[in-house]
C-alpha cells in the first residue's frame, strides 16, 4: 500500500514539474486549476503516507513490545523452574508443590511422572524418595512413571539396568517393595508369557540385585558361581523352575557389566543437611585417642554427620548407620551416654570415614561410636531417632517374604 501511493505521489509531482516548467503566465485556466487539484493530492498523499509510517512504527514497537514481554515472561518462567528444581532436590513434596502453584506443571500425575522422567537438574536420589512414598498421589506418579519405561523386548536385566538408571533406589524396605512391585508389573505387560506371575519377576529381579552386589562389591569375598545363583532361583515360577539358560543370561550379563549407580546433579554436600531427622552438639570420644571432643552431630539420610563448628560446609566424620545398633552405656567419665556398634560383633571396625589431621579423608578406626548428651531426655532422643534410621539390607527380607506368598500357591 505504501509503495503504491509514494509511486503515484511520484506520477503527480512529475505532472505538477511539468506545470511549473512552463510558468504560471503561460498556463490556461484550466491547467491553472489542474495545477491547483495536483497540489492538493500530493498534500493529502503525503499526508496519507505519513500517516501509514507511523502506523507502521506503532505496529513494529508493538511487536518489540510483544517481544520483550514474552522473553521477559520466558526468563521468569526459567527462574521459577530452576528454582522448582532446587526446592525438589531439597524436599520433594514442597518442590512438586511449587511447581504446581508456579503453573509450570500441573497437578496431573502424568505430567509430574513426565518431569521426573525425564530428570533435568534433578537429583536421582529425590526422585527415588518422591515415588517411593505412600501418598496417594506418590502412588499414581510411580504408577505413570514406570509406564514412561518401556520395557518390550528387553531381558530382565536390560530393563533393570534401563529402570535403576532412572533414579535411584531409597533405602527403606517399604518404598523399595513398593517401586519392584510397579517394576515387575509393568514388565510383564511389556513382555507376557516370559514368567507365570509377577512374583516371580519380583523375586527374579531382587535376586539380580543381590547378585550384582554380590559379584561387584570388593567387600563381597564369597562370589557367588552360577550354579548358585540357579539354585536360589528354583520354585519361583509359580512353584516352577524358570530355564536354566535364562537364568545363564543374566548372570553372565551382570557378571560382564554391573549396574551403573545414577550420580546425583550437582555435588554440593549442603543439599545433604536440609530437613535433618535430628542436630546437636554431642560430646564424642575418640577412637585411637581416647579423649571426650565437643562435635556438632546431624543426623540425615540414614548416616549421622559430625562436624568441628557449625559452620563448617564439610563434616569431619560419616557414619553410615547402615546394621548398627544403638545402646545406653554408662561411662565413668560422662554421663548420659550412649554408643553404636556393629549387629555382627567380633570387635568388626564399623564402615565410616574421617578428615585426619592432614585433611585427607581415611577410615575410621572405630569398633563402637559413644557419645555424651548434655541431659537424658536428649540423649534418649538422639537415641530413639538413630533407631529409626538404621537401615538394614531390606533385599533378603523381601524376597523371602515373596518366596513365601509363591510356595503357599502350590
Amino acid at each position: 500500500m505504501l509503495a503504491l501511493r509514494l509511486e503515484y505521489s511520484w506520477k503527480i509531482e512529475t505532472r505538477q514539474t511539468r506545470f511549473e516548467a512552463q510558468g504560471a503566465s503561460e498556463l490556461s485556466g484550466v491547467e491553472k486549476t489542474e495545477l491547483g487539484q495536483i497540489q492538493q493530492h500530493k498534500k493529502n498523499l503525503l499526508d496519507d503516507i505519513q500517516k501509514l509510517k507511523n502506523e507502521i512504527a506503532e505496529v513494529i514497537a508493538q511487536i518489540e513490545e510483544f517481544e520483550h514481554s514474552e522473553e521477559s515472561k520466558k526468563i521468569q518462567r526459567n527462574k521459577q523452574l530452576c528454582a522448582g528444581r532446587k526446592k525438589f532436590n531439597m524436599d520433594p513434596r514442597k518442590g512438586i508443590e511449587f511447581l504446581i502453584e508456579k503453573n509450570l506443571l500441573s497437578d496431573s500425575a502424568v505430567e509430574i511422572a513426565e518431569f521426573l522422567y525425564k530428570g533435568e537438574g534433578l537429583s536421582k536420589t529425590a526422585i527415588g524418595d518422591y515415588l517411593g512414598e505412600r501418598g496417594t498421589k506418590n502412588i499414581q506418579v510411580l504408577q505413570a512413571f514406570v509406564e514412561q519405561h518401556e520395557f518390550s523386548d528387553l531381558n530382565l536385566v536390560q530393563a533393570l539396568r534401563q529402570f535403576l538408571w532412572s533414579f535411584r533406589l531409597p533405602g527403606e524396605a517399604q518404598k523399595i517393595d513398593r517401586m519392584m512391585e510397579t517394576f515387575a508389573t509393568r514388565y510383564c505387560q511389556c513382555n507376557p508369557g516370559v514368567f507365570q506371575s509377577t512374583d516371580t519377576c519380583y523375586v527374579l529381579s531382587f535376586s539380580v540385585i543381590m547378585l550384582n552386589t554380590s559379584l561387584h562389591n570388593p567387600n563381597v569375598k564369597d562370589k557367588p558361581p552360577l550354579q548358585r545363583f540357579i539354585s536360589m532361583n528354583r520354585g519361583i515360577n509359580d512353584g516352577g523352575d524358570l530355564p536354566e539358560d535364562l537364568l545363564m543370561n543374566l548372570y553372565d550379563s551382570i557378571k560382564s557389566e554391573p549396574f551403573k549407580i545414577p550420580e546425583d546433579d550437582g555435588n554440593d554436600l549442603t543439599h545433604t543437611f536440609f530437613n535433618p531427622e535430628q542436630e546437636g552438639w554431642l560430646q564424642k570420644l575418640g577412637g585411637r585417642v581416647k579423649t571426650w571432643k565437643r562435635r556438632w552431630f546431624i543426623l540425615t539420610d540414614n548416616c549421622l554427620y559430625y562436624f568441628e563448628y557449625t559452620t563448617d560446609k564439610e563434616p569431619r566424620g560419616i557414619i553410615p548407620l547402615e546394621n548398627l545398633s544403638v545402646q545406653k552405656v554408662n561411662d565413668p567419665k560422662k554421663p548420659n551416654c550412649f554408643e553404636l556398634f556393629s549387629d555382627s560383633g567380633n570387635g568388626q571396625k564399623i564402615k565410616a570415614c574421617k578428615t585426619d589431621g592432614d585433611g585427607k579423608l581415611v577410615e575410621g578406626k572405630h569398633q563402637s561410636y559413644r557419645m555424651s548428651a548434655n541431659s537424658s531426655e536428649e540423649r534418649d532422643l538422639w537415641m530413639n531417632a538413630i533407631r529409626a534410621s538404621i537401615s538394614r539390607d531390606p533385599f533378603y527380607d523381601l524376597v523371602s517374604a515373596r518366596k513365601k506368598k509363591i510356595a503357599s500357591k502350590k
